[in-house]
C-alpha cells in the first residue's frame, strides 16, 4: 500500500475542510481526486506530500517507507541566473554531481605524475566502478535524451530552455515545473490541475507519460477526457468525506448516481419507520396517561422505545442536486447571416508573420472551436477580431448588428481593490439589490459579494465574468479557454448554457470534452495557416491533411452562403485588371450556380425524392470541382 488514509480531519482556521478522509491507494495505481472547488482537494494533496510541515488535525496519514513523493502544486522558485535548462537539470543534481567526481578522478588517473603512485590508484579505480555504477543505475547517460523527451511531449520550445527561468509566464513557469517533475519519477506523483497551460497534443502525451508511468499517480483533475483515459479509481471530496468508486470517470458517474438514488430510498425507509416509532411512543404514553388507575407498563414500552429510537445510526439526507451557477445567455438582436469574414488574413511581428493568408467565414448559430499549439496565434487572431491588435494584410470584417462579448484567458482587472460587488454593478450597470440577486445565480453569497476581485479564486473570477456575459446579452461570443479554473460542475453548467444559446460562438479550448460536446465545426490554426474541419475531434483526427476552406471574398458579407476550395489556392496577384475581372465573373457565376443546387438540394420535395438528390449532388461535385479547377487556372495565368 503506496498511501493510506484514516480518519483524516483538517481545519482551516475555525472550518472544518475534511472531516473523515479514508482511502487506500495501491502500487502503480492511477487515481483521481474529484470534488467541487474549495472541496479541500489541494489540501489533500498539500497533507499528503506534508508540505511546510502541514499535518492532519485528526487521524492518520501513511506513506510507503522510503516512498519519494512529487507534487506539483506551485511554481517551482529559481534565482535570476537560473535558467530553464537550470530547472530542469535539478532532478539529476545527484548523478550530476557523480560524474563530475568522476571527470575529477579521470584526470587523476591519466596524470603521468600520479601513476606511480600504486595505493592511489587502486583506490581511485575503486571509487570511480561505484560511481559509475550508480550513475548506470540512475540512468546517467540518458539526461539528455530524457529531458528532450518531456520538453518534445509537453511542447517547451528549444529556444526557451536558454531563457532565465524568471523572465517566464505563470503559466509557462507551471509547465516547466511539471516536466520537472516528470523528469524527477517520484514513486508517488501528486499532480494538481496537470493539464492546464498545455495544448491538445500535449494533453494527450501526457495521458500516455502517466498511463505507462510505474508509479502511483494521484491526481486533481476537471478534464474528464483525462481522467476516462488514465485513471482506474475515483476518490470524490463531498462535505469533508471521501467516496470511493473503482472506475474511470465516466463510471463515476453512473455509479455515483446509483448510490445516491440507493442512498435516498434507504433514508426514506429509515424515516418511515422513525415517524412510525415516534407515533407508537406518542400513543403508548397517551395509553398510559388515559388508564384508570394510569397504566406504569405504557410509560415503560414508550420508554424502551424512545432509546431504541435515540440508539439509532441516522442517515444524512443525501443531496441529489447541489446548487449550481445560473448560466442563462441570451442575445438582444440577433446578428446578419455573415458573423465573421476573414479574407488573406496575416498579422506579422516585424518581419515575422505568426500566419498569413488566413481564409474563413462564420455565420450565424455556428458554433466553431479554434485548435492549435501554443503560440500558434489563436489569442492574436482573437485580438485581430475584437480590434485590439492590428491586421497586418488582408481584410477582416464583422458582419452587420454583430455585438460581441469576450470572455479573456488570463485578465486581471485594473481596479485589484474592487469588490465582487462593485465590479459587477460597474461592469453591467445594475443596481445593488438586483445585482447581489443575480451575483447569487453565480454561488456569490451573502459576505462573498464584497471579496476583493485580488482574492478570487480562478473559478470564481470566470464565475463573475460570465455573470457580466450573461448581462451583456451579445450574439458572439468570443470565448479563450473558458472551461479553465471551472470545477466539472460548472463546466457541465457552461455547456448546457452554450448548447441553448441561439448566437454564435468562437472558442479557443484544449478541453476534449468540452469541443466535442459543442462543435459543429473546428478550425485548426498550424505551421500558420488555418484549417477548416466541419465537425468535431473525430473529423479533426480522422483528416490531419489540408482541409478544403470556405471561400471568404471581400464580397462575403452580402452573399448568403461561401464555396469550399484548397486554401493553397491563393488570389493571384499579377494579373491585369481586365483579367481579373474575367476571372473573378467566371468563378461569381459558378459560385453562384452551386448555391443555387445547395438551396434546392435543400427543398422538402427534392429532399424526398432519392433519384432527384443524387443528380443534384453530381451537379453540385462537377461545380465544386469546376471552381477549383478555375483557381488553379487564374493562378497560372498570373504566373
Amino acid at each position: 500500500m503506496m498511501i493510506q488514509c484514516k480518519n483524516v480531519q483538517k481545519y482551516h482556521g475555525a472550518e472544518l475542510v475534511l472531516s473523515d478522509i479514508c482511502f487506500e491507494i495501491s502500487l502503480g495505481e492511477k487515481a483521481a481526486l474529484i470534488g467541487r472547488n474549495g472541496s479541500g482537494k489541494t489540501t489533500l494533496l498539500r497533507l499528503l506530500k506534508g508540505e511546510d510541515g502541514d499535518k492532519p488535525d485528526q487521524g492518520t496519514i501513511a506513506i510507503q517507507k522510503g516512498a519519494k513523493i512529487g507534487l506539483l502544486a506551485q511554481i517551482p522558485e529559481a534565482s535570476p541566473a537560473e535558467s530553464v535548462y537550470d530547472v530542469l537539470l535539478r532532478p539529476f543534481a545527484a548523478p550530476l554531481e557523480w560524474q563530475k567526481r568522476m571527470r575529477g578522478l579521470e584526470a587523476l588517473m591519466s596524470d603521468p605524475d600520479q601513476t606511480g603512485d600504486a595505493k592511489a590508484m587502486a583506490g581511485w579505480l575503486e571509487e570511480y566502478g561505484k560511481l559509475q555504477e550508480q550513475f548506470e543505475r540512475a540512468d546517467g547517460y540518458e539526461i539528455e535524451s530524457s529531458i528532450t523527451k518531456v520538453t518534445n511531449g509537453l511542447d517547451i520550445p528549444a529556444q526557451q530552455l536558454s531563457q532565465p527561468f524568471a523572465s517566464l509566464s505563470g503559466g509557462e513557469k507551471t509547465k516547466i515545473g511539471l516536466a520537472a517533475l516528470l523528469l524527477e519519477k517520484p514513486d508517488i506523483l501528486l499532480l494538481d490541475e496537470p493539464t492546464n497551460h498545455l495544448d491538445m497534443a500535449a494533453v494527450e502525451w501526457l495521458e500516455q507519460f502517466l498511463a505507462d508511468y510505474k508509479g502511483t499517480v494521484l491526481t486533481i483533475s476537471h478534464d474528464r477526457y483525462f481522467l476516462d483515459r488514465l485513471v482506474t479509481k475515483v476518490i470524490e471530496i463531498e462535505d469533508g468525506e471521501a467516496f470511493i468508486y473503482h472506475t474511470n470517470y465516466s463510471g463515476y458517474q453512473k455509479e455515483k448516481e446509483e448510490r445516491l438514488l440507493l442512498q435516498f430510498a434507504q433514508y426514506q425507509e429509515q424515516q418511515k419507520k422513525i415517524k412510525k416509532m415516534q407515533e407508537s411512543i406518542k400513543q403508548l404514553i397517551q395509553w398510559g396517561n388515559e388508564a384508570n388507575p394510569p397504566n406504569p407498563s405504557f410509560h415503560r414500552r414508550a420508554a424502551s422505545m424512545q432509546k431504541a429510537l435515540d440508539r439509532m445510526v441516522k442517515l444524512k439526507r443525501p443531496v441529489l442536486e447541489r446548487k449550481k451557477m445560473d448560466l442563462q445567455l441570451q442575445q438582444d438582436d440577433r446578428s446578419g447571416k455573415q458573423v465573421l469574414v476573414l479574407d488573406d488574413v496575416g498579422k506579422a511581428f516585424g518581419d515575422h508573420f505568426l500566419f498569413r493568408g488566413i481564409n474563413a467565414l462564420l455565420r450565424y448559430g455556428e458554433t466553431v472551436m479554434m485548435l492549435g499549439a501554443n503560440g500558434c496565434g489563436k489569442s492574436t487572431l482573437l485580438q485581430m477580431i475584437l480590434g485590439s491588435e492590428e491586421v497586418t494584410e488582408g481584410n477582416l470584417a464583422l458582419g452587420s448588428r454583430v455585438v460581441t462579448g469576450y470572455l479573456a484567458q488570463q485578465e486581471h482587472p485594473e481596479h485589484a481593490q474592487q469588490t465582487v460587488l462593485q465590479f459587477y454593478r460597474e461592469q453591467a450597470g445594475i443596481e445593488e439589490g438586483e445585482a447581489r440577486s443575480k451575483l447569487a445565480r453565480f454561488l456569490f453569497y451573502g459576505a462573498d459579494v464584497f471579496k476583493n476581485i485580488s482574492s478570487l479564486s480562478g473559478g470564481e473570477w470566470t464565475r463573475l465574468r460570465f455573470a457580466v456575459l450573461m448581462e451583456l446579452k451579445p450574439n458572439l461570443l468570443i470565448l479563450d479557454e473558458p472551461t479553465n479554473h471551472l470545477d466539472i460542475d460548472s463546466r457541465e453548467v457552461l455547456e448546457e448554457a452554450l448548447e441553448e444559446f441561439p448566437g454564435t460562438i468562437l472558442a479557443v479550448s484544449h478541453d476534449r470534452y468540452f469541443i466535442n460536446r459543442l462543435a459543429s465545426q473546428i478550425w485548426s490554426l498550424e505551421e500558420g495557416e488555418l484549417r477548416v474541419i466541419p465537425g468535431g475531434l473525430e473529423e479533426y483526427h480522422a483528416r490531419p491533411v489540408p482541409i478544403k476552406q470556405p471561400e471568404t471574398p471581400k464580397a462575403a458579407l452580402t452573399s448568403t452562403a461561401a464555396v469550399s476550395f484548397d486554401p493553397a489556392v491563393k488570389r493571384p496577384k499579377s494579373t491585369s485588371k481586365t483579367a481579373s475581372v474575367a476571372w473573378e465573373s467566371e468563378i461569381q457565376n459558378a459560385e453562384q450556380q452551386l448555391l443555387d443546387i445547395e438551396k434546392r438540394m435543400m427543398d422538402p420535395t427534392i429532399a424526398c425524392d432519392a433519384n432527384k438528390l443524387a443528380e443534384l449532388h453530381e451537379d453540385s461535385e462537377r461545380l465544386k470541382a469546376k471552381i477549383q479547377q478555375l483557381y488553379e487556372d487564374w493562378m497560372s495565368a498570373a504566373e
